[in-house]
C-alpha cells in the first residue's frame, strides 16, 4: 500500500536524505520518497510486513517527527495552504523580534570602532562590564527567539545525523560561549586590575556575531517561505476553484447545501455565473460553460442536454438542470490535485546527485570546520582567529540550497502546466520528456478530429445538391453507422428536411437500400452499385482520387439513376500540421501510427507533414514499433487517446494522453492534455526542457557556492592575499544561496511555450458540391475539379497589385487589412513582388478588397480574378 505523511523538522536536504534512509531501511519498504519543500514523505510498502506506526518509529528515532495524513475532506485536516500560511507569519514575528534586539546589539557592538555617537557609560575600559552585559542581554532574547535551531540541531547531532541547524547551532552556539567566556575574563581582570585583558576581551565579544547571524539566517528562511509559498500558486488556485456550495432538488424540493455533501444522482440546478459543483451530465436547459480552469481552454462551450460538465467549471450564461455522476475524490477537479500533488511529491532522477551529497554533507562540513581550527591554532594563530574561522565555516556551508534545487523547480513546473491544461503525473516524466527525439502519434482523436465529417458533395448532371443530400440523409438516418451520423449532421445544419422511407434494409458489406416516393433508393459502396446495374469505370477513378486525399466516398442511386457521391472524411485538427512542425523544430522526429489503410494514412502524412507513417497496425503492433525504436537508442513519446493505444503509451518513455480531459488515460499516461490540442504536446516538452535547465541552473549555483564560500571561510586565501570570510558575511550569503534558488525556480511561472501560426488543415466548413455535365450511367458521369466552396459560393483568389510596402511591417498592416475583410480565407503577401494573393468567396466584391489595402494606407495598382 502507498500511505503518505507530514514530517517535521527538516530544514535542508540532509535532513529529507536522513529521513528517507532511515525508513528506506525497513523491511517491507518498496519505495520512499521525501519532499523538502512540502515537509511530506510517500511510503510505498507491505502492510502484512510493516505497520504505519513503525515507520512514524523510525522517522522519529532519526530525530524528526512525522504523522500521517488525514484525508483532504477531513474538517481537523489543516490545509497544505493553512499551513503555509502558518509558517509565513511564525517566521514573521521571529524576524520582527530578532531585528529588534539585533540592530541595537550591532550598533553598539560596532560603534566604538566606526566612531559611531554612544552614550557615555558604554565607552572606555572603566565601562567595560556594562558594554559587556548589554551586549549579552540583547543577545541573549535573539537565542531565545531563535532557539528552535539549537533544539533541532543539537537532537540531529546526538542522533548522529546532523542537519543545517546543526551547523547553525554549533557555530552561533560556539559564539555566545566565547562571548560569555570573555564576560568572565573581564569581569576577573576589572577585579584584580588587569586592564591589558579587559582591553583585549572587551574588542573580543562574538555577542554580535551570534545574534547577527541568527537574525540573518532566520532572515533567509523568512523569504524562502514567502517565495515556497508562491510556488504552489497553481494548486492553490486549483484547490480554491473547489465551489463551496450547491443547488440540490430533493423530494421536489430545491435546497442549498454543501458541495461536499452532494451525491452521485442526485439532481443539480445550476444558474448563470454559477460554478458546477461536481462532474455530471446536462439533462434540461443550456449553458454557455467556461472550462478554462480545467482545460486551459479560453472559449466558452456551449453545453446541450446530453453533454457531459465539469465540477469547479463557470456556467456563464444560462440555466440547466444535470444529473451528479462523480463527486468527491472522483471529479476532475480531485483528480488533476491528486496528479500535481503526486508529481510534486515524487522525486526526478536528477535529484539523487543532490540527496547522495547532502547525506554526507553536514559531517564533512564539520570536519572542515574543526581541522581548519586546528591547522590555524598549529600554525601560531590565536584562538580566536581560529574560533571565527571554525564558525564561518560552519555558517557560510548550506546544504539548504541542495535541497530546494529540484522540488523547487519541478513544483512550480508542474504548477505552470497545470495551469495551461498540462498535468505531468511525476517528476521522472518531467525529466524524461526533455530527452525526448521521436514523438509517435496515433493518427485517430490526436492527428485527426476523431469523428468523421462531411468534406464533399460531388453531384451527376442535373441533379442539385440538395436533392443528393436530401435522399442521402433520409437513407443514412435510419443506419448507425459513424459515416451515416456525419452525412445526417450535414443535413441538419443545412436544416434539410428528411423524406419518409419505407421497406428499409441493410445489405452487409455494400450498404443500404430503402424506398422514398415510390423509388427504389440506394446508398453504400460501388458493389452496391454494381449489384444494380449501376457499374461505371470513372466511379472507380472518382473513388481512388477520394482515397488518395484520405476520404471515404458513398455513393447514391434514386429510381435507377446515380445521384452522386458524398466523401466523408475523419478531418485533420486545424493546429495537428502547425504541433508537428513546431515538433520538427526542436530537432524531434514526428512518426504517425494507424490502423487505416496505407492510402488514407499517406494522405494524413501530407496534410500534417509527418517524417515517416506505420498504417495497418493493431494495438500490439503499436507497441511493438515502440519498442523497436527504443532498441535503437531513441528516446520515445507516444501520444494517444489512452484507450487502445495503452499497450503503446505504457512501453514508451514518456506516454502522453491527449483527450478531452477528465479520466482519460489518467492510469497508462505520463502525462495527460486536458485540451484535444495536439500543440500541448510540444508545450509539455518545452517545459520539461525549461524545468531541466533551471534544476541544473540552481544545482549549478548551490555546488559553486560551496566550493567557493568554503575555502574562503577555511582560511584558504588568508595568507597569500589577506581574504578572510566574517561569520556575519558567511550568514548574509548562506541565507542568499537558498532565496536564489527558490527565486530561480520562481521564473518557470512565466513559462510560455512558443506558438507557430496554426494554417487550417480541416476540411472546408462547408462541403464541396461539383456537378458533371453528363448524366446517363455508362458514360463518364463523374468528373471532380479542385473548385471550393465557402457558404456556397466558389472561392476566387484575387492578385493585388500593391504599392508603399517597404518593410515587414508593411507586409504585416497589409495581411491584417486584408484578413479582416469577411469572407476572406487566406492572403499571402510578398514585399519583393509588391502583391498579395487573396482567397475569398465569390461574395467578396473586389471594391471592398481595395478599400481595405487603402484605409492600411497603400495603394491598390492592379488586380486580377480567377478561380483557384
Amino acid at each position: 500500500m502507498q500511505e503518505k505523511y507530514n514530517v517535521t523538522g527538516m530544514t535542508c536536504a540532509a535532513c529529507s536524505a536522513r529521513v528517507e534512509k532511515s525508513v528506506s531501511a525497513l523491511p517491507g519498504v518498496q519505495a520512499c520518497s521525501v519532499n523538502l519543500l512540502k515537509n511530506s514523505m510517500v511510503v510505498t510498502y507491505d502492510d502484512k510486513t510493516l505497520s504505519g506506526g513503525q515507520i512514524v518509529e523510525a522517522v522519529e528515532k532519526a530525530g524528526y517527527g512525522a504523522s500521517p495524513q488525514r484525508p483532504a475532506r477531513s474538517a481537523a485536516a489543516p490545509s497544505p495552504v493553512d499551513e503555509a500560511k502558518k509558517e509565513y507569519q511564525v517566521m514573521k514575528r521571529r524576524v520582527i523580534w530578532s531585528f529588534v534586539f539585533t540592530v541595537p546589539l550591532f550598533y553598539i557592538s560596532m560603534g566604538h570602532m566606526m566612531g559611531w555617537p554612544l552614550p557615555g557609560f558604554f565607552l572606555g575600559t572603566a565601562n567595560a562590564m556594562i558594554y559587556a552585559l548589554t551586549l549579552f542581554l540583547l543577545a541573549l532574547p535573539v537565542a531565545i527567539i531563535n532557539n528552535k535551531y539549537f533544539r533541532t540541531g543539537f537532537k540531529t547531532l546526538l542522533h548522529r545525523s546532523p542537519n543545517m541547524d546543526s551547523l547553525i547551532a554549533l557555530g552561533s552556539g560556539a559564539s555566545l560561549v566565547y562571548g560569555v567566556y570573555a564576560l568572565y575574563k573581564i569581569a576577573y581582570g576589572l577585579g584584580h586590575g588587569e586592564l591589558t585583558m579587559v582591553d583585549h576581551f572587551t574588542h573580543d565579544l562574538y555577542f554580535e556575531g551570534a545574534g547577527t547571524i541568527l537574525t540573518l539566517i532566520t532572515l533567509g528562511k523568512f523569504l524562502e517561505a514567502r517565495a515556497k509559498g508562491r510556488t504552489s500558486d497553481a494548486i492553490n488556485k486549483l484547490l480554491n476553484l473547489a465551489p463551496k456550495k450547491a443547488t440540490v432538488v430533493r423530494g421536489g424540493v430545491e435546497m442549498v447545501i454543501p458541495a461536499e455533501e452532494v451525491e452521485k444522482g442526485d439532481l443539480l440546478i445550476v444558474k448563470a455565473g454559477e460554478s458546477i459543483p461536481v462532474d455530471g451530465v446536462l439533462l434540461e436547459g443550456t449553458g454557455s460553460v467556461d472550462e478554462s480552469a480545467i482545460t486551459g481552454e479560453s472559449i466558452p462551450v456551449d453545453k446541450q442536454p446530453g453533454d457531459k460538465v465539469i465540477g469547479a467549471t463557470i456556467n456563464q450564461s444560462g440555466y440547466f438542470r444535470m444529473r451528479a455522476d462523480k463527486v468527491g475524490d472522483e471529479t476532475a477537479l480531485a483528480q488533476i490535485i491528486r496528479l500535481v500533488d503526486e508529481a510534486t511529491s515524487s522525486k526526478a532522477p536528477i535529484a539523487k546527485l543532490a540527496d547522495r551529497v547532502a547525506g554526507v554533507f553536514v559531517p564533512i562540513v564539520i570536519g572542515i570546520a574543526l581541522v581548519s581550527m586546528i591547522v590555524w591554532l598549529l600554525v601560531g594563530a590565536s584562538f580566536e582567529f581560529a574560533l571565527t574561522i571554525a564558525v564561518s565555516v560552519l555558517v557560510v556551508s548550506c546544504p539548504c540550497a541542495l535541497g530546494l534545487a529540484t522540488p523547487t523547480a519541478i513544483m512550480v513546473g508542474t504548477g505552470r502546466g497545470a495551469a495551461n491544461g498540462v498535468l505531468i503525473k511525476s517528476a521522472e516524466a518531467l525529466e524524461t520528456a526533455h530527452s525526448v527525439n521521436v514523438v509517435v502519434l496515433d493518427k485517430t482523436g490526436t492527428i485527426t478530429q476523431g469523428k468523421p465529417a462531411v468534406t464533399d458533395l460531388v453531384c451527376a448532371g442535373g441533379v442539385a445538391e440538395q436533392q443528393l443530400l436530401q435522399t442521402a440523409a433520409s437513407l443514412e438516418k435510419l443506419s448507425e453507422h459513424p459515416l451515416a451520423r456525419a452525412i445526417v449532421a450535414q443535413a441538419e445544419a443545412r436544416n434539410t428536411e428528411f423524406l419518409p422511407v419505407e421497406r428499409f434494409e441493410q445489405i452487409p458489406g455494400q450498404g443500404l437500400r430503402g424506398v422514398i416516393g415510390g423509388q427504389v433508393c440506394l446508398a453504400g459502396n460501388r458493389k452496391l452499385l454494381a449489384a444494380h446495374g449501376l457499374e461505371d469505370p470513372a466511379l472507380e477513378a472518382l473513388q481512388n482520387r477520394l482515397a488518395d486525399q484520405g476520404k471515404t466516398p458513398l455513393f447514391f442511386a434514386r429510381g435507377g439513376q446515380l445521384l452522386g457521391a458524398i466523401a466523408v472524411a475523419d478531418v485533420v485538427k486545424p493546429t495537428s500540421k502547425a504541433a508537428v512542425e513546431e515538433l520538427q523544430v526542436m530537432g524531434i522526429e514526428v512518426v504517425m501510427l494507424t490502423g487505416d489503410h496505407s492510402r488514407t494514412a499517406e494522405a494524413i502524412r501530407r496534410q500534417v507533414g509527418v517524417n515517416r507513417v506505420v498504417a495497418e497496425v493493431l494495438p500490439e503492433d503499436k507497441e511493438r514499433e515502440i519498442r523497436r525504436l527504443q532498441q535503437e537508442g531513441r528516446k520515445v513519446a507516444m501520444v494517444g487517446d489512452g484507450i487502445n493505444d495503452a499497450p503503446a503509451l505504457a512501453r514508451a518513455d514518456v506516454g502522453i494522453a491527449i483527450g478531452a480531459g477528465t479520466d482519460v488515460a489518467m492510469e497508462s499516461a505520463d502525462i495527460v492534455l486536458m485540451k484535444n490540442d495536439l500543440l500541448d504536446v510540444a508545450g509539455a516538452i518545452e517545459l520539461s526542457k525549461a524545468t531541466i535547465r533551471n534544476i541544473k541552473e540552481n544545482l549549478f549555483w548551490a555546488f559553486f557556492y560551496n566550493i567557493i564560500g568554503i575555502p574562503i571561510a577555511a582560511g584558504c586565501w588568508y595568507a597569500a592575499f589577506g581574504l578572510k570570510m566574517n561569520p556575519m558575511v558567511a550568514a548574509l550569503a548562506m541565507s542568499f544561496s537558498s532565496v536564489f534558488v527558490v527565486s530561480n525556480a520562481l521564473r518557470l511561472r512565466f513559462f510560455k511555450p512558443r506558438r507557430r501560426p496554426v494554417e487550417e488543415t480541416a476540411a472546408p466548413a462547408a462541403p464541396v458540391c461539383v456537378v458533371s455535365d453528363a448524366s446517363l450511367p455508362g458514360e463518364r458521369i463523374l468528373e471532380q475539379t479542385q473548385a471550393n466552396q465557402t457558404n456556397g459560393g466558389i472561392c476566387m483568389k484575387r492578385e493585388l497589385k500593391i504599392e508603399g510596402m517597404m518593410c515587414p511591417n508593411c507586409v504585416k498592416h497589409v495581411t491584417r487589412a486584408l484578413e479582416g475583410v469577411a469572407g476572406v480565407t487566406g492572403v499571402e503577401v510578398s514585399l519583393e513582388d509588391k502583391r498579395a494573393v487573396v482567397t475569398a468567396g465569390s461574395e467578396v466584391a473586389d471594391e471592398t478588397l481595395k478599400a481595405a489595402v487603402t484605409d492600411a494606407g497603400y495603394e491598390v495598382t492592379g488586380l486580377q480574378a480567377y478561380e483557384g
